[in-house]
């Protein structure tokens, strides 16, 4: 393909007529699109994935006999992250290729339901399962992706609604179908789906030109996909990260960890690596407090050992939460999100492209 890669004559514009040549952004648009859906699909995975293998160490950590290690040896809960796709079309291929090279999700951490397994043949080279039973999928996952058609959604629905645990999340790309439908679709709130908007008459869609894995392992369109940065031409609703951080208190709920041992473990996902403007100790870093999440009204009474809560994540991203407030008024918060996420795939952020990063308020 590279030796054709500068023949005219052999690209796809070049069978376009003159007068449809204006719906070319529309390609454009669809990649930009499929890059973003990847790049957030993979930082929550690699959350997850960072999340769980802390809990694991600090679970073991406090096991200091025998008949506690053997204890927690025996819980019923996998340490590690099992991922779920079900669809294997255009984009669940292109994610399944994704969560396999930059999380990375070992092959026999990721299986793949769809109604045409044979045509997955280069995934089961790899060592990945696939094959066509959803409810199977959904009840093994710790973590569905649904990458289906609209028109197939409830009826996959109705498949695995009764399959998948109370703690599994699921992720959904159809975006034809929103949130409180979804909820119902499949009786579960559990539930985390992205929303993004195209800005209108933008032409330069980032990454547009590039496949999807080189387009993420480039500095300038990894900056641009940052939840925080409404850049390159397609836009994701700030009310996404309201739903991963609350997923994760989830994650934390499941495992039995108390509020404020959540609140610790989420401060120590955040980078080392701190700004001129933070002390040298990083003691001046914004640091997660119980007021990020939870409202005062519900706080005031709660001690150090209280339990967490179980958050409605469909809830989460149809309304206002504290989380959302402190995003928004906090612009060193977003730096810090910002490190987060560009060091989560490899690519430290320069201190001095902070400003850069920001190009504008997130979007609501």
């Amino acid at each position: 393909m590279a030796m054709l890669e500068d023949l005219e004559s052999l690209q796809f514009e070049r069978g376009i007529e003159e007068e449809n040549r204006s719906w070319l952004y529309l390609q454009r648009r669809c990649q930009g699109l499929m890059i973003k859906g990847c790049a957030h699909a993979t930082f929550f995975c690699k959350l997850l994935r960072d999340l769980r293998k802390l809990l694991q160490e600090k679970q073991t950590s406090r096991c200091s006999s025998t008949e506690s290690l053997a204890s927690l040896a025996n819980t019923p809960e996998d340490d590690e992250l099992k991922v779920g796709i079900i669809g294997g079309g255009h984009l669940g291929k292109q994610l399944a290729r994704v969560l396999l090279q930059l999380v990375p999700i070992p092959a026999e951490r990721l299986r793949i339901s769809t109604r045409r397994p044979e045509a997955l043949d280069e995934f089961q080279k790899l060592g990945v399962q696939c094959f066509y039973n959803n409810p199977y999928l959904a009840g093994w996952a710790n973590l569905v992706f649904l990458c289906c058609l609209p028109s197939q959604l409830p009826s996959i629905c109705t498949e695995i609604q009764s399959s998948f645990k109370k703690t599994c999340i699921v992720y959904s790309f159809v975006s034809a179908v929103p949130i409180p439908r979804l909820k119902n679709l499949l009786n579960h709130t559990n539930i985390l789906r992205p929303q993004y908007q195209c800005v209108e008459g933008f032409a330069n869609i980032v990454g547009a030109n590039k496949e999807i894995i080189a387009a993420l392992q480039d500095p300038v369109i990894l900056q641009a996909t940052c939840p925080c940065n409404p850049a390159g031409g397609v836009i994701l609703n700030i009310k996404w990260l309201d739903g991963v951080f609350y997923a994760a208190l989830n994650v934390c709920k499941a495992r039995g960890t108390r509020l404020f041992q959540a609140l610790q473990l989420l401060n120590e996902l955040f980078p080392s690596v701190h700004f001129k403007k933070c002390r040298k100790d990083g003691a001046s870093c914004p640091k997660f407090q119980l007021r990020h999440f939870l409202s005062a009204g519900y706080s005031e009474n709660l001690c150090p050992g209280s339990c967490l809560p179980w958050f409605d994540l469909t809830a989460v991203q149809l309304r206002e939460t504290p989380f959302s407030d402190h995003l928004l008024t906090n612009p060193a918060f977003q730096d810090h999100l910002t490190h987060l996420y560009c060091n989560s795939f490899g690519i430290p952020l320069p201190e001095e492209q902070q400003d850069v990063a920001r190009t504008g308020s997130p979007s609501q």
